[in-house]
């Protein structure tokens, strides 16, 4: 009873001390360990999200496995040979014909991974040969981003350095966007449903009515019309296969042919959060994703022979672009279809003629 008579008969001067050492004390315990406890307690939360992910990436695997082998006898060792793989850029020491240099690298990869699939599936028809290579391709990607975040996390626990998961904090709430829509984006591939980033063929695809259609560009389609004593091309990747097609390659071979005035391009982009699904903006310069081959390509001829790039694009978020297309994407249809119509009578010129390309994913698409 003493010492507790003493603790509470501090003096004024004696209480601001022990208040001052019990305030001191939590202070250098967070300059000594703060930043490993700010490391112990982001990188819970990072964990259940790459767990997430590998648990993602567990069953899309089953997925591929079954869809496979409803197909022919796939080892797993073949299947993790056509999944774990990678590819090299070529040298960028002299940007100079670099471009062909990757077409080149890009265009042996895939020509591989088909021959590949061909060689254990070779009774499939080329779009079920389409859907496996796709398949393999987001199973891919999934396991790459799997990879890479997780050795950024476990980098960081192992040198106990919390700056360096500052960038994977900032940047996995995008990478969890992507993951979820690469899970989404299976079913509708497997069924040939088509999907959203799919809106700039489908609309091209009704323009093509009633057309004679030219195969002799691989993996791309194109034919020809009038409208107004003036010659429409369109193009577009060959569906109902899940392919973006050689568009770089077809524009080339239209553009020393038929020498076009105007070129329009429909493609799916990006929306930013806030903005509406579905909704329908109008620019310049070639809309058309990927590595950069097929924009190169175009932006190249264009150049070299002063056409105009007018493009129409649709906003979609990432999930919508990748999943089963929503009606309120195709119900844009005929709007961009007026818009076309509407940007060739303000541009072009009896005789002229406008190139009109469909960018995007046929899954689902003739």
């Amino acid at each position: 009873m003493g010492i507790l008579d003493n603790l509470f008969t501090l003096t004024e001067n004696e209480s601001d001390l022990l208040f001052a050492i019990i305030w001191i004390f939590p202070i250098i315990i967070f300059v000594v360990f703060g930043q490993r406890i700010q490391l112990y307690m982001t990188s819970i939360e990072l964990e259940k999200k790459i767990k997430k992910i590998k648990s993602f990436e567990h069953q899309i695997n089953n997925d591929l496995l079954m869809f496979v082998r409803s197909y022919g006898n796939i080892s797993s060792t073949q299947i993790d040979q056509l999944i774990d793989y990678f590819v090299i850029l070529p040298n960028n020491i002299d940007p100079n014909g670099i471009v062909p240099k990757i077409n080149h690298v890009i265009r042996s990869r895939e020509n591989y991974i088909n021959c590949a699939i061909r060689s254990i599936f070779p009774n499939c028809d080329k779009v079920v040969i389409k859907k496996i290579q796709s398949l393999f391709e987001i199973m891919t990607l999934l396991k790459s981003l799997y990879k890479n975040v997780n050795h950024i996390l476990l980098t960081a626990k192992k040198q106990h350095n919390y700056p360096l998961i500052l960038p994977l904090q900032l940047n996995l709430p995008f990478i969890m966007e992507e993951v979820f829509a690469l899970k989404e984006s299976i079913d509708p591939i497997k069924k040939g449903d088509p999907i959203g980033d799919g809106i700039g063929p489908l609309v091209v695809n009704n323009m093509m009515q009633n057309t004679v259609k030219h195969y002799d560009i691989d993996q791309t389609i194109w034919s020809m019309s009038t409208y107004n004593d003036k010659k429409l091309y369109f193009v577009k990747a060959e569906g109902p296969s899940p392919t973006t097609g050689k568009l770089g390659d077809a524009v080339e071979l239209l553009v020393a042919q038929y020498k076009p005035n105007l070129i329009i391009m429909v493609d799916a982009a990006l929306k930013l959060e806030g903005e509406k699904t579905a909704s329908v903006s109008c620019g310049f310069g070639a809309a058309i994703g990927g590595i950069g081959i097929d924009k190169f390509q175009i932006e190249e001829l264009a150049t070299k022979y002063a056409i105009s790039i007018f493009s129409i694009v649709v906003k979609e978020s990432i999930k919508d672009s990748m999943s089963t297309m929503t009606n309120e994407i195709s119900e844009k249809v005929n709007y961009i279809k007026s818009l076309i119509y509407n940007t060739i009578d303000k541009n072009t010129i009896e005789c002229q003629s406008i190139l009109i390309i469909g960018v995007g994913n046929t899954s689902g698409i003739d």
